[in-house]
Parts: C-alpha cells; sequence; structure tokens
C-alpha cells in the first residue's frame, strides 16, 4: 500500500480543529475532501491511517471524528442556544425557538446557564445594542434596579432595563432610546439578566 503523506495528515487534522472551533461540530469527510481538493476516497483512507496511529478518534458517525485538541476544547467551550423571534405560547428555549447553537468559551462565562438572543429592534441603541446583535444572557428570574433583562410580555421576549416602581406599585421597563417611553407592568416573567454582547464592527 503506498505510504500515506504525514503532510496531507497534518493538514486534515488542520481543517477538522478549524472546522470544529467555527462550526462546534466536525466535519463530514465530503467537506474534508472539498476543501483539500481531493477525493472522498483518499480522505476515507487517511482517516484510517490516521486512527490506527491515534492521531484521531471516530464514533462512527458521518460528523464523529475528534482529535486530541478538539476534545480538551469541548471541555473550555459552552454551547449556547441562539434565540430569536419567540412564538405565541411557546417557552423562550423551546426547539422552536432556537436558531441555532453558538460556542463560547468558558472563561467568557461565570457560573449558571447561558442562553443567547438576537437583539431585534433599536430599544436599546443608547447603551450600544443594535438590531441584529448578539446578548448573551444568564438565565434567572429574578433581577436588581438597573439591570438589562429579558422579560416575556404577552408571549413575546423583550430586551429592556428593569425597575420597581414602589410609588406605583408596577415594574417599569426602560427602553435605552429617547424616542421611546417607559413601560408599566403589574408583574412581568424575568427569563434572565443580559451580560455581554456580541456584535459586528462593520
Amino acid at each position: 500500500m503506498r505510504t500515506k503523506s504525514y503532510e496531507l495528515m497534518k493538514k486534515i487534522m488542520e481543517f477538522i480543529e478549524n472546522y470544529y472551533s467555527i462550526n462546534g461540530r466536525s466535519p463530514s469527510i465530503r467537506e474534508i475532501a472539498n476543501d483539500l481538493q481531493i477525493s472522498v476516497g483518499c480522505v476515507a483512507k487517511y482517516l484510517i491511517e490516521m486512527k490506527n496511529r491515534k492521531m484521531i478518534t471516530s464514533s462512527g458517525g458521518s460528523r464523529g471524528i475528534f482529535t486530541e485538541n478538539m476534545s480538551s476544547l469541548n471541555n473550555s467551550i459552552r454551547k449556547l442556544a441562539v434565540v430569536g423571534s419567540v412564538a405565541c405560547g411557546k417557552p423562550l428555549l423551546a426547539e422552536e425557538n432556537i436558531e441555532c447553537y453558538l460556542p463560547i468559551p468558558n472563561e467568557f462565562l461565570g457560573s449558571g446557564e447561558y442562553f443567547i438572543l438576537k437583539a431585534n429592534g433599536d430599544s436599546m441603541v443608547n447603551i450600544g445594542i443594535n438590531d441584529g446583535d448578539y446578548i448573551i444572557v444568564r438565565q434567572q428570574e429574578t433581577a436588581e434596579n438597573g439591570q438589562i433583562v429579558v422579560a416575556l410580555i404577552n408571549d413575546e421576549a423583550t430586551l429592556k432595563r428593569y425597575y420597581k416602581d414602589n410609588r406605583k406599585k408596577k415594574v417599569r421597563l426602560h427602553p435605552e432610546n429617547d424616542n421611546m417611553q417607559d413601560m408599566y407592568f403589574d408583574k412581568i416573567q424575568i427569563q434572565g439578566i443580559a451580560v455581554k454582547v456580541i456584535k459586528n464592527l462593520i
């Protein structure tokens, strides 16, 4: 059997790890072949050889290829659900509302459970949250005055600054937009507290 190229093995490993770091999952054999411009059969043979050399492990599935670096990376990241518009009557993290998952390093987060909300509209532009930005939210049901909350109102999620108005005995949700008015509610359902923003600069 023809000797396998170690350089090609390294390229295959690098592609697998880079793909995983970006997508949070392993590439398929076809995706490896397309990127390196070699045949699917060639990739399959190389993967067998790499597995024999313990350069990779495989679960046998179409995306079940892992390297040692990926295993350590997998322990250092969390995949957070990205929630877009929320369907009426559906829980915020219901499968129907989840657009995708984003890998986020653990050191970027604190303790607790998190999800990502895709900002919709311009109600928080004064603090730099624009339409389409991704907001990392820590799940919790309570908030302190001045914190930015994800609140469920009429089965739709909204991102606003939270205040408890003791004089009016109401909850005040403050939009960070000079053209919008505060909103008052007898009661709201808090889904979480916004802690970080991921945004494009262009």
